[in-house]
């Protein structure tokens, strides 16, 4: 028999039985179709964990203070929330020489006026290096000058979101906008972002110098001269990351006053650690949900062999007249294997197409990044074929090993 001919006589085999045909190649289907989704999910979420690398930075520190209670578990006044200041950040530019850039901020939310807009957002008070660590470039306008972070100034820079809402198509530069009760000038906007890693509007913001910040927008609040709320460090090359971990916590014990087997008032963070875990965890996420989908698809792969067993015990008989007319046992072997194979391609085929549109509409009404990837489709094609061969195997050569005699006789 050759190929056109092992081919059409399963065919015509399957349809003499084409329900149980159908519901033996469900396994294979959802199995695919699994497969497909989960993996497509896993890469996507890789794909959010790369943009948080490039957002964040990978050579990056945050240094930020460590909240302690008093003896008793009461809390301590207001100031020491704010351990750092930025005579700690200046220390860490002058005595280490692998940091590269380094900025304090003060944070905080406003409502942001301008004529009879208005809208809520959150606002940094800013070091000049804080454009390079957290990768702000202008869109218009222009950035802070050296006079505007003495503080005697009131200049603001709106992200993308701010300057949509309060200007719409107005060009905002020039204009006087307030933050609170405050009268600020608008000097610049920010390039777009978007959403963040962590799936915050990075556009929604609204910068100015630090000093302005402490003075116009914070002053009420008391705060140690200097305070700031966080530190980040750029450094040069990655691999001094841990190195120059240890310098900070070592300069800053030293600055604090810190002594040996005490708590630290501050903490830091690595932020290429975070992410490594991060992206450790997603990638055994993703294993495991793999691997699911792989047991369902072995599942279905037991089915399409039981089903193949029990066809071969009902069609003894026939085996049994086409070994008498001179089918060999190669023969039956193959039409039993082709048989298989047509039930695991054609749930494989059903299947990626399940998968293939399952995985887009998780993307488009779910809240999963996918990724859908044309080297998981064909790995999934080649799932169904490496099933059919495997499972059915087995049963084929059962059939072929039959003694024609003995199969003759059975009714």
């Amino acid at each position: 028999m050759n190929f056109l001919e092992v081919l059409r006589t399963a065919t015509f085999a399957l349809r003499g039985n084409w329900l149980r045909s159908a519901l033996t190649s469900l396994g294979v289907i959802i199995g695919i179709a699994a497969v497909i989704v989960m993996v497509s999910v896993g890469q996507g979420t890789q794909s959010e964990i790369d943009k948080l690398v490039s957002g964040l930075g990978s050579n990056r520190l945050d240094i930020m203070p460590n909240t302690r209670r008093a003896a008793g578990g009461v809390r301590m006044s207001a100031s020491s929330f704010y351990t750092l200041d930025v005579r700690d950040a200046e220390a860490i530019r002058e005595e280490i020489p692998e940091v590269q850039y380094v900025g304090g901020v003060l944070r905080g939310n406003t409502q942001v006026v301008f004529a009879e807009n208005n809208w809520s957002a959150s606002w940094q008070g800013i070091q000049p290096d804080w454009f390079e660590l957290e990768s702000w470039g202008l869109s218009m306008g222009e950035g802070f000058g050296p006079r505007d972070y003495g503080g005697s100034t009131k200049p603001v820079i709106l992200g993308e979101t701010v300057r949509r809402e309060l200007f719409g198509d107005l060009d905002p530069v020039g204009q006087s906008i307030r933050l609170g009760r405050v009268p600020f000038t608008v000097v610049g906007v920010l390039e777009p972002k978007g959403q963040g890693g962590w799936g915050q509007d990075q556009d929604d913001v609204v910068l100015v110098p630090l000093e302005t910040a402490r003075r116009r927008l914070m002053g009420a609040m008391g705060l140690p001269p200097g305070a700031v709320q966080q530190i980040a460090v750029g450094v040069t090359r990655a691999e001094d990351l841990g190195y120059v971990q240890e310098q900070i916590e070592a300069l800053l014990r030293q600055r604090h006053d810190i002594q040996p087997g005490a708590e630290d008032d501050f903490r830091v963070r690595n932020i290429a650690e975070i992410v490594a875990t991060r992206t450790q965890t997603t990638r055994l996420m993703s294993l495991l949900l793999a691997a699911v989908a792989t047991i369902s698809l072995v599942v279905g792969g037991i089915g399409i062999m039981n089903i193949m067993l029990v066809s071969v015990t009902e069609r003894i008989r026939e085996i049994g007249l086409r070994m008498a007319v001179g089918a060999g046992p190669s023969d039956i072997r193959r039409q039993f294997l082709a048989e298989a194979m047509l039930i695991s391609l054609v749930g494989g085929a059903v299947g990626i197409a399940i998968g293939v549109v399952g995985a887009l509409l998780v993307g488009r009404f779910g809240s999963l990044p996918v990724v859908v990837d044309l080297q998981v489709v064909g790995l999934a094609a080649g799932f169904s074929i490496a099933t059919g061969l495997f499972f059915g195997y087995y049963p084929a050569r059962k059939a072929s090993l039959l003694d024609p005699i003995e199969a003759l006789r059975q009714q």
